[in-house]
């Protein structure tokens, strides 16, 4: 593995991060978390046009540019340095449920209209009972002589409330399978739900005989479903190693300016340690983030175990950079006009979905054969 970027890629960094600098500052995000769904069509049209991040990893038959998981870990990375918000990872996750679901037909008729930025995807995966592994679906999908009628409730799907297509995982004679479901169709009822990190909306989604186009193979989701969560763990991990960079480089920058006792607190040594242990964990995190984008873009056998590592030590990296920050930023940290807590939310929220630390390393523990 070629574990560092190449120049074409380090040129997606800046773009994407002007782009976020430009498009996306804290005032645009604390906007648009007063908003239902957390989300400016105008920009998701442009990071569709000018950029092209929401068809960076559809293949270019179906209108994407064909890039590789790398390219993407390059963007999450920056996404979550921004505190990004809007439907951009839960329409990656849609996109490589139909890429390894590996139904040619269904990738071309819902591809390109993720690559270009009409449709926005999602998928409904966890259940009422918080589970997060997919064992646990009761959701059912039966055969009525023309395609599958679903029924049961969907809960945590993030961005439910908007999304254009849900893709929804169910169970039927053959087992769990992945059902493409219009979210506007008779017997789909979306609910909004409250959640602590305001720019990541989710939704509750009850499903009473919606029709259900079936994607994969019947009975295949099992195994495709695994891969895409794999993929999507370290999607996360990628986008908590920008944010905890982010919440140190706040905190160094605040130590650098402000006075107490006549000293700029980051002379003080009790500051030095906080910032030097939230960067030990950074950079362990980013270590174990990057290693899991190589290992998926290089179709390693490791990536089970990878995946889980990653998401299991970045989501606790991340908490501790944000907590911390607001330690070293004393007052004015708690306060809602100061930006630290946004990633402290983010930062909890993100541990908790597809799966917490503990969750993680079981599953790590089950990949290595402990």
């Amino acid at each position: 593995m070629q574990l560092v970027f190449d120049p074409e890629q380090e040129e997606l960094r800046r773009s994407v991060r002007r782009f976020c600098d430009n498009e996306m500052p804290t005032e645009t995000v604390r906007a648009l978390m007063d908003t239902r769904d957390a989300h400016d069509p105008a920009r998701w049209k442009r990071m569709a046009e000018q950029l092209g991040l929401q068809g960076l990893v559809v293949p270019e038959e179906h209108g994407g540019s064909g890039a590789t998981f790398v390219e993407l870990a390059v963007v999450q990375e920056e996404f979550g340095r921004a505190i990004f918000p809007g439907p951009f990872l839960s329409t990656l996750f849609a996109t490589y449920a139909i890429l390894d679901s590996g139904d040619d037909e269904a990738a071309k008729d819902l591809l390109p209209g993720i690559a270009d930025g009409t449709t926005i995807a999602t998928v409904a995966s966890t259940e009422p009972d918080g589970r997060w592994d997919l064992a646990a679906t009761s959701t059912t999908a039966r055969a009525d002589g023309q395609g599958f009628t679903l029924h049961g409730t969907k809960a945590y799907v993030p961005d439910g409330a908007l999304a254009d297509l849900l893709l929804v995982v169910a169970r039927g004679d053959a087992g769990l399978s992945l059902f493409a479901v219009d979210p506007n169709a008779a017997g789909v009822t979306r609910t909004a739900v409250n959640t602590l990190d305001q720019t990541r909306p989710m939704a509750t989604v009850e499903l009473d005989g919606a029709a259900g186009r079936l994607v994969g193979t019947d009975g295949g989701a099992t195994a495709s479903m695994a891969a895409t969560l794999d993929k999507v763990a370290v999607l996360i991990a990628l986008e908590q190693v920008g944010g905890a960079q982010r919440a140190l480089d706040m905190a160094v920058e605040y130590a650098k300016q402000r006075q107490q006792f006549g000293r700029f607190i980051g002379s003080f040594q009790a500051v030095k340690h906080k910032a030097a242990n939230v960067m030990l964990r950074v950079e362990s995190a980013r270590a174990a983030a990057y290693y899991g984008a190589w290992a998926i873009a290089g179709d390693s056998a490791e990536v089970p175990a990878v995946a889980s590592l990653a998401k299991a030590y970045c989501s606790d990296a991340y908490f501790f950079a944000a907590a911390e920050n607001i330690q070293i930023h004393g007052g004015i940290g708690f306060t809602w006009e100061h930006d630290a807590h946004l990633h402290l939310k983010r930062a909890e929220a993100s541990k908790l979905w597809l799966g917490d630390p503990t969750f993680h390393r079981a599953k790590l523990a089950d990949a290595i054969g402990v």
